[in-house]
């Protein structure tokens, strides 16, 4: 085989990407269908209300919260904006350095946050969780930090172990 030829996937490989692939994007999309249509929350919304919750105080710096909502800086501010409007999220200057910029949950965002579960932890646990074996939901854990970790080396540890 010439060392410029790709190493094409086998049988085995070639099905196993195509139902990742297809997996990738359509649960996404269901996810974000299921909020939008229950609270008026996109995903990335709720990722970001979900991360501010678990957080000390409820605020991370906007650095921080971007890395944690799998989104850009850029992405996250027009986010936050939004959020702003609705009286879920406020920003504030980070009290130990002036340069950076805090998010921090308000109670209602709390409270839209604590109403939007529900329905949200019910739609990923009958479209992922309830297909799955309980050691199935494991090795996805593992295999899903794998993939992670090899996209971003530096990439924080989601679990919360």
């Amino acid at each position: 085989m010439d060392k410029d030829e790709p190493c094409w996937l086998n049988e085995t490989e070639l099905n196993a990407w195509k139902a990742f692939s297809a997996m990738i994007i359509k649960l996404p999309a269901a996810l974000d269908a299921q909020l939008r249509n229950d609270s008026g929350l996109s995903q990335f919304e709720y990722l970001v209300l979900a991360a501010l919750s678990d957080a000390p105080q409820r605020a991370l710096r906007m650095s921080t919260l971007a890395v944690l909502a799998n989104g850009s800086l850029s992405r996250l501010s027009h986010v936050v904006k939004r959020l702003e409007r609705h009286g879920y999220v406020r920003r504030e200057t980070a009290p130990d350095d002036g340069r950076c910029t805090n998010a921090v949950l308000t109670d209602e965002g709390y409270r839209k946050l604590a109403d939007s579960a529900p329905g949200h932890v019910e739609r990923v646990r009958s479209l992922v969780l309830d297909a799955l074996a309980p050691e199935q939901i494991e090795q996805l854990r593992h295999i899903s930090q794998q993939i992670l970790h090899g996209m971003e080396p530096g990439l924080p540890c989601v679990d919360r172990r």
